[in-house]
């Protein structure tokens, strides 16, 4: 039997969100949903807002007998530049709601994060105003160039692939 793959993409639900920074991880399933990463994979954009995600995603872990390490929660990151990436295993929230919504619901930070850098805030400019409006064109390709390159492809199916052995 194959074990399924959980791959999440965090955001806020509605129009009024869609092109906001905080949506990255949204973006990232509208992408990768196109892309054959394999047919042991589930993508899942929990309908509840991002800082109430978390009870979401357990629900979809337990519905379908995921380990949490063959889980990966997609989420913008402002303390990553915009047009980088990080992907990480086991790390705190680093103060993104979010994913303390996802670590207190599972119990665990024991999953894999692939963390979209949006670039830091304005100066005068609050972290929440900055990934709650929406992104102008220059910054929105930038980030999705990143959901599209090879090189995040190629790491995450080395990723789906190791957590099949």
């Amino acid at each position: 039997m194959i074990k399924k793959f959980l791959i999440v993409g965090l955001g806020n639900p509605g129009k009024k969100y869609e092109k906001t920074r905080h949506n990255a991880g949204r973006w990232a399933i509208e992408i990768l949903e196109k892309e054959n990463l394999g047919d042991n994979i589930l993508y899942f954009t929990p309908a509840s807002f991002m800082n109430n995600s978390g009870q979401a995603v357990a629900n979809m872990v337990k519905k379908n007998g995921i380990a949490t390490d063959r889980i990966l929660i997609i989420h913008d990151d402002v303390d990553i530049p915009i047009g980088e990436y990080k992907i990480q295993k086991g790390v705190s929230s680093a103060g993104h709601n979010g994913v303390k919504s996802v670590i207190d619901a599972l119990g665990t930070a024991d999953f894999w994060r692939l963390r979209i850098g949006i670039g830091r805030p304005p100066l005068g400019k609050t972290t929440e105003d900055f990934v709650l409006e929406w992104t102008n064109k220059v910054d929105y390709d930038k980030i999705i160039s990143v959901l599209k390159s090879n090189e995040v492809a190629e790491k995450l199916i080395e990723l789906i692939n190791d957590a099949n052995y």
